[in-house]
C-alpha cells in the first residue's frame, strides 16, 4: 500500500496494496461503458483486500508488544490476520462463521492459526451479537485490540483499507468517478468512502449487497437508517453479516458523496463470477463479483453514465471458494486421451 497514505507506515508487510487497476476489455464495452475498471484486490498476498487491514493492525500490535491476535472471520480477514501474525511471530486464534468455505479455513490453518467455528455465527444476528459482545468484553479485560474488520471494532486496521481509494484516485482522478463496493457489515464501503473524502475527490461511492443480506443498501437508497436482518440468507460467502456494524456510517458517508445502494440476487452474482473469468481473465470469489452485478442493476435503472469512469472492486481470489466453482462453472472432467485422439481433436478444432 502507499505508505504516504498512512500516518504510521506498517512494520509488518508482505507487499500488500498497489494492486492493479485494469480496464475492462470486453464486459465494459458490451455494457456500453467504455471506461469500466476492475481493482484487483484478489492479488494481495493472502488473496484479498483484508491484507491492508492486517498489515496496519498487526504492525500496531507489534509496536504495542501484543503476543496474541484473537479475531473473528468469515474467511478473508482470518487468512490475512493468520498470515501477518505468522510473519510477526504472534499467536493467532480465530472464531470463524458457521459454514465458512473449506479453502479459507485451510488457508488460515496453514499459516498456523487455531480455529473455532461457532454454530449460527454470521447467520443469526442474535448469535453474532453474542459473539461480538463476549469478545469485546474479553478485549477490554485483557487490553488487546479486537481485530474485526469494521470501524465499530477496529478503526486502526480499517485505516489501512482506506488506501484503496487513494490508489484509485491517483490513477483516474477524482472527477467523473464512481466506485461500486460489495458490502456485508459495511466496513469496506465505509473505508472506500472515507478514503475518497480524505482525498477531496468528487467521486461517488455506491454500496452493493446481496438481497439476502440487505442491511444497508436499500436503506442508503431510501435515505433511512440501516437495520439488522434476523438472518442472512445469501449464499455469497463473506457477505453473510446480519448485523448492521458500520451500516449507519455507510449511509451517511455514501450519501454525502452522492452515492446510493444496489441489491443484487445471488444468481446474478454467480453469473458475474463466471463472466469475469471467461471474458476478462479475472478469477475472483463470488463476493468479488458483487460490484459488477450492482453496476448492471445501475444500468437497468438508467443510473449509469457512459461518460464516467466506473470502478468495481474485486475483493478476493477465486481460489478461496472452489466449491462455488464446482457448483457454478460445470467444468468437465479431464480424462486421459491417447495421443492420436488428442491430435485428431486438435485438427478438427482448426478445421472447423
Amino acid at each position: 500500500m502507499h505508505r504516504s497514505y498512512l500516518t504510521t507506515p506498517p512494520l509488518v508487510t508482505l507487499g500488500e496494496g498497489n494492486t492493479p487497476l485494469v480496464k475492462s476489455r470486453r464486459i465494459g464495452p458490451a455494457l456500453g461503458l467504455p471506461n469500466l475498471y476492475f481493482k484487483l484486490e484478489n492479488l494481495n498476498p493472502s488473496g484479498s483486500y483484508k491484507d491492508r487491514f492486517a498489515a496496519a493492525l498487526i504492525s500496531d500490535m507489534v509496536r504495542e508488544g501484543h503476543k496474541i491476535c484473537l479475531a473473528t472471520s468469515s474467511g478473508n480477514t482470518g487468512a490475512a490476520l493468520a498470515a501477518y501474525s505468522a510473519a510477526a511471530g504472534i499467536r493467532c486464534i480465530i472464531l470463524v462463521v458457521d459454514g465458512a468455505p473449506e479453502p479459507k479455513l485451510k488457508q488460515m490453518q496453514l499459516y498456523g492459526a487455531q480455529l473455532l467455528m461457532i454454530r449460527d455465527f454470521g447467520k443469526s444476528a442474535a448469535v453474532t451479537e453474542q459473539v461480538f459482545g463476549l469478545l469485546q468484553a474479553l478485549s477490554s479485560e485483557k487490553g488487546i485490540p479486537l481485530p474485526i474488520s469494521a470501524y465499530k471494532f477496529c478503526p486502526p486496521g480499517m485505516k489501512g483499507v482506506e488506501t484503496i481509494s487513494h490508489e484509485i484516485v491517483d490513477t483516474l482522478g477524482g472527477n467523473d468517478l464512481e466506485i461500486l463496493v460489495p458490502a456485508g457489515g459495511g466496513g469496506l464501503t465505509l473505508a472506500v468512502a472515507n478514503g475518497v473524502s480524505s482525498t477531496g475527490a468528487a467521486a461517488k461511492v455506491h454500496c452493493v449487497q446481496p438481497a439476502g443480506n440487505d442491511t444497508i443498501a436499500s436503506s442508503l437508497r431510501n435515505g433511512v437508517p440501516a437495520r439488522a436482518a434476523d438472518r442472512a440468507t445469501t449464499r455469497i460467502s463473506g457477505l453473510q453479516v446480519a448485523n448492521v456494524l458500520d451500516g449507519q456510517e455507510v449511509v451517511a458517508a455514501c450519501s454525502a458523496l452522492g452515492g446510493t445502494g444496489y441489491t443484487v440476487s445471488d444468481e446474478s452474482v454467480f453469473d458475474c463470477h463466471r463472466e469475469l473469468a471467461v471474458k476478462e481473465g479475472i478469477f475472483s470469489e463470488p463476493a468479488g463479483a458483487v460490484a459488477l452485478a450492482g453496476l448492471k442493476v445501475a444500468l437497468e435503472k438508467g443510473e449509469a453514465d457512459p461518460g464516467k469512469n466506473y470502478v468495481c472492486l474485486v475483493t478476493g481470489s477465486g481460489f478461496k471458494d472452489m466449491a462455488a466453482v464446482d457448483a457454478g462453472f460445470a467444468l468437465p472432467p479431464v480424462g486421459i486421451t491417447p495421443v492420436e485422439s488428442a491430435l485428431e481433436t486438435i485438427k478438427n478444432i482448426f478445421n472447423n
